[in-house]
């Protein structure tokens, strides 16, 4: 396969990919965006987590809450629990990696909080722990995952929403999950300020 050939097949792939994905899962992520809005207006906060590239998504998603997505409006309280790297290191040595997000789950969750969980597998044991640490502080579970869902998926309530990205590859669940972290993002400062269209 020729290179250009090769950046073709990658860029349809994606494309397709989100296709599918706003047609299994568009009113998952309204349902998702909704909650978000009920958490924060109710004076909640939103706790994220995931590992490697969806560590990153967790802190970016962070940012766009704290600081602005598309609009100047004030911060809203979104936290992730991947970025304090003294932390997450003291409670991998002196308990377990297991354990990293668990722990801040329960000293800083509190009831009517949201827990954004991501993981294109969701096989991940101290994501499993999170989601467990969140149903015992009485918080809600927001899950994106990819593939078949993993572990995650068995451990969700009815009311919560899982938005699971149909494929095994890790980098196109990573892309879309972005998309979807966007749009989340989009349609919290629609609901709490209004503003662009």
């Amino acid at each position: 396969m020729e290179l250009q050939d090769r950046i073709i097949h990658h860029f349809h792939e994606s494309l397709d990919l989100k296709a599918h994905t706003i047609e299994e899962c568009g009113p998952l992520i309204e349902l998702a965006g909704e909650q978000l809005f009920h958490c924060l207006v109710s004076e909640g906060k939103i706790l994220c987590c995931g590992n490697g590239g969806s560590a990153a998504l967790a802190q970016h998603f962070c940012a766009l809450m704290l600081n602005r997505y598309h609009q100047e409006r004030p911060g809203l309280p979104a936290f992730a629990l991947t970025a304090d790297s003294a932390t997450m290191s003291a409670i991998a040595s002196d308990a377990s990696f297991s354990d990293i997000y668990s722990k801040q789950i329960r000293a800083l969750g509190q009831p009517g909080d949201i827990l954004l969980a991501l993981s294109p597998t969701g096989r991940s044991n101290n994501l499993i722990q999170a989601i467990q640490a969140a149903h015992d502080r009485e918080m809600q579970v927001i899950a994106l995952t990819g593939d078949e869902g993993g572990d995650m998926t068995a451990l969700l309530m009815p009311e919560e929403v899982e938005i699971c990205i149909r494929s095994s590859s890790t980098a196109l669940v990573h892309e879309v999950h972005l998309l979807i972290i966007h749009t989340l993002c989009d349609l919290v400062e629609h609901q709490l300020f209004g503003g662009m269209e």
